[in-house]
């Protein structure tokens, strides 16, 4: 019943126009920060391990404005869910797309960290591209539903789950379809290793340079961040990586990483640090969150 009524609410709040909207956002942002006890400790040692030359009250600011930046894009879901598909083109801009075309005469895989604009631009891209993409159900089903619909409302994107495997993916990829791929989080070293994040050992999966190893694709990176107040969002693409994959899983992967940490540097509060990165250890370290 709470879910039916939060949705409803959602969908009262998007007919707001975007910097009427990004105020309640920031306001959800600030009430799940002083209600969220445990993804604020999660969020705290994070950043304590990826800054540790910052002092606690500079940690303590990008907490809070990590949580604003969460609530925003949290409420301005509602559009991506109920808007039309011109004013997400408007509200969404696209950059560097040359850097995608140039290569798109081949396999692709836009290597999309997790930025809180991620979905955006997902949406956005699946407006005028069709692409694949792999998810994870959410625990709450009609919050999970609603993402879903989301992501395939406009019917140009391929959407797997991560139980399917890689094999349905390389098929798509074999189709010509772009694979929006997310790995930079913590799904523990079965399929990964431990490769330094922000000087910390982190167990990261290996699959970026597997993958182009396998279908010969290149890796073009896309990054969508939040702009201010009715700016909306732009993804952006980078150019291709060059000399990629090699021989070296592990360099391909510490590669991977230390893109993504640039891409933080820009935008701290943006990247998602309510996740347990550092929750796989190697054996015989105790846990960061116990």
């Amino acid at each position: 019943m709470l879910t039916r009524a939060g949705l409803a609410l959602m969908w009262l709040l998007h007919f707001l126009p975007l910097p009427m909207l990004a105020v309640f956002g920031e306001m959800l942002g600030m009430l799940l920060y002083f209600l969220g006890k445990e993804r604020r400790r999660v969020a705290r040692i994070n950043l304590r391990l990826c800054f540790p030359s910052m002092n606690d009250r500079e940690r303590e600011s990008l907490v809070r404005g990590h949580f604003r930046a969460l609530g925003r894009s949290f409420l301005e879901h509602g559009l991506l869910w109920w808007s039309s598909m011109s004013r997400i083109r408007r509200l969404i801009r696209i950059e560097g797309i040359e850097n995608w075309e140039a290569v798109s005469n081949r396999p692709v895989i836009w290597l999309a960290p997790h930025f809180v604009g991620l979905d955006m631009g997902g949406v956005r891209l699946s407006c005028d591209y069709p692409a694949v993409s792999v998810y994870s159900h959410q625990k709450n089903p009609k919050f999970d539903e609603m993402l879903l619909h989301g992501r395939k409302r406009f019917g140009t994107s391929t959407l797997l789950s991560r139980q399917q495997g890689l094999r349905p993916v390389i098929r798509a990829m074999k189709q010509g379809l772009p694979f929006y791929y997310l790995p930079d989080m913590d799904f523990g070293i079965r399929d990964g290793s431990f490769v330094p994040f922000f000087g910390v050992k982190a167990a990261t999966v290996n699959g970026l340079s597997r993958l182009a190893s396998m279908t010969g694709a290149a890796v073009v990176p896309s990054v969508t961040r939040q702009l201010p107040w009715g700016q909306g969002y732009e993804i952006r693409f980078y150019p291709a990586w060059q000399d990629f994959p090699t021989e070296d899983v592990e360099a391909d992967t510490r590669r991977m990483n230390a893109f993504i940490e640039e891409r933080i540097l820009d935008m701290p509060e943006q990247y998602y640090w309510l996740h347990k990165r550092f929750k796989t250890r190697p054996e015989g370290e105790t846990s960061f969150y116990a």
